[in-house]
């Protein structure tokens, strides 16, 4: 999993001038699923859509540092169950349920309590990788072991990651922090091989080297990469592979300001969104956006190489995908959170090395994914019985496979809780209805606002690129009627009703109280045998 990698930032998803022949390669071998949408277009409550299977409507993490609450089953539960082991190296963005964890009298030095505190994961490296220090202190408190790595490695700085990984030196020698974009075409002031991501690779190949040499059970190993999120910031040379001439036309419409939804409007406005509109902005990031992809995908061969040489790839799946995109300007927009393609749609590929999926290789799946279809599909893969009254994603093993699988779901679903934002304080809404939600079909996408806003629509067959928002078209009331009513019925799924599995829903329904010598509206000892003569004539 990459962190803020836009789903056409790859040349196999259509890049024109960024080249990513690993990634590339890896797609030629597997499916390439043009589709996917995750749950949520925040880091924190898409990850741990990711992690659990489930909807944010469902687990409740709907925004960064919000806990993943103590009960939720993961993806880490569910394998173990299978028989396979679950590691995390690199970035969750999972704040621990201190509350739940001590209501509950478990310590987080158990085994259970630190699976809890690492969405089900058991560490061989944990590093949510921003580590920025500012008048109020560090906006991450944890142990840091990227930071110990690179004094190890000599860098003297107080906090290596903030002066060295993500900032450069100016002319005169002094730093110049990533944190301002206008100095994202200058190197990152640290060497190539010690940066973020070929450190997170380096401790993969490690970690697959030392399971090899226990010799144990299958793994499932979640690598995590920091990159390309922002600070937009690069070590050489990667700092100056790209440059205006290989940017992509900027995706905007003036006409997106005329009128525009009120909640689109506020974020168009904030500081990001105000950022991203000038050209020189654009021009400085999104070369060194381009230039942190480019280095992900030199990375990817370097792990592929070992997976090769090892013989690791003839009997792994390996699967890329994204947490969210990145608006980088589009729709007047930075950063993520809202619903346009550039932020909740991601790449995702998936390479399977047995024989069931040969006749699938280098093919395009077009079906509607999500996110949490993921976790369903590691289940089944692992010969587990996906349990779908408590993960609400399907497996895409019939895709690998060359299959259609019955009954796909019409739509997808995004969601988004903005009740902590600024955007939801300027624009007066209440905490419980600063949420919006997205279904998304073939041709059309609709986003229901809560708080008494209008909905936002838009007509993908005839306006892909989503410039023109018909919510407030007298036209369109049937489509949004049509998209209200689907919202209804996915509200109201049993999506907590994870005690009980639908097969033995079914079977109570033939259970007799009686039996266990429970006489329920009984009159007399004839009512009993009359509907034990019943039984016997069903029989």
């Amino acid at each position: 999993m990459f962190d803020q990698l836009r789903f056409d930032y790859l040349s196999c998803y259509g890049h024109l001038h960024l080249h990513t022949p690993h990634l590339d390669r890896l797609a030629a071998k597997g499916v390439r699923f043009s589709h996917c949408y995750v749950q949520s277009p925040i880091c924190g409550a898409s990850r741990m859509s990711f992690y659990t299977g489930r909807y944010v409507h469902s687990h409740g993490a709907a925004w960064n540092n919000f806990p993943l609450k103590v009960g939720e089953i993961t993806l880490g539960d569910h394998l173990r169950k299978c028989g396979m082991d679950a590691w995390l190296i690199g970035k969750t963005h999972m704040r621990v349920d201190d509350e739940g964890l001590d209501r509950l009298g478990i310590s987080r030095d158990s085994i259970i309590g630190a699976r809890v505190s690492e969405c089900g994961f058991d560490v061989f490296e944990r590093d949510d990788g921003l580590w920025g220090q500012g008048p109020a202190g560090s906006y991450d408190n944890k142990r840091s072991p990227y930071n110990e790595y690179l004094k190890s490695k000599g860098y003297n700085a107080e906090n290596p990651w903030l002066h060295n990984a993500n900032a450069a030196l100016d002319d005169n020698g002094d730093i110049a922090s990533g944190w301002f974009m206008h100095n994202a075409d200058k190197a990152a002031n640290i060497r190539e091989e010690d940066s973020e991501t070929p450190w997170l690779t380096g401790r993969a190949i490690d970690f697959i080297t030392e399971m090899d040499k226990r010799g144990g059970g299958p793994w499932l190993c979640h690598l995590s990469y920091i990159k390309p999120h922002w600070p937009y910031i690069v070590p050489a040379p990667y700092h100056n592979m790209y440059g205006p001439d290989d940017i992509l036309p900027v995706v905007r419409s003036k006409n997106e300001k005329v009128n525009p939804h009120p909640v689109c409007e506020a974020f168009m406005n904030n500081r990001t969104g105000r950022t991203f509109a000038r050209k020189e902005v654009r021009e400085k990031v999104i070369p060194a956006y381009m230039g942190l992809i480019k280095q992900c995908d030199d990375q990817m061969g370097r792990l592929f190489a070992f997976l090769e040489q090892s013989g690791r790839m003839d009997d792994t799946v390996v699967v890329v995908t994204s947490d969210h995109g990145d608006y980088l300007g589009d729709h007047w927009l930075g950063e993520k959170g809202l619903f346009h393609d550039p932020s909740v749609r991601v790449p995702l590929i998936i390479y399977d090395p047995s024989s069931r999926a040969d006749g699938t290789r280098g093919k395009t799946c077009d079906a509607l994914v999500e996110s949490i279809d993921l976790a369903a599909t590691f289940v089944d893969m692992a010969g587990g019985e996906v349990a779908d009254h408590i993960l609400e994603g399907r497996t895409l093993l019939p895709f690998l496979e060359g299959k259609m699988p019955e009954n796909w779901r019409e739509f997808a679903v995004s969601e988004y809780d903005y009740s902590a934002t600024p955007e939801a304080k300027e624009l007066g809404v209440d905490v419980n209805q600063a949420r919006l939600f997205m279904l998304v079909d073939r041709e059309w996408k609709f986003v229901f606002a809560d708080g008494g806003f209008r909905p936002m629509l838009f007509d993908l067959r005839n306006d892909p690129n989503e410039l023109r928002d018909l919510g407030g078209d007298p036209t369109s009331a049937k489509i949004i009627e049509m998209f209200l009513e689907r919202l209804s019925r996915w509200a109201r799924r049993p999506s907590q009703r994870t005690t009980q599995s639908k097969a033995e829903l079914l079977a109570s329904r033939n259970s007799r109280p009686e039996d266990v010598g429970i006489f329920i509206g009984v009159f007399d000892e004839e009512d009993v045998r009359s509907v034990e003569n019943n039984d016997n004539a069903d029989k």
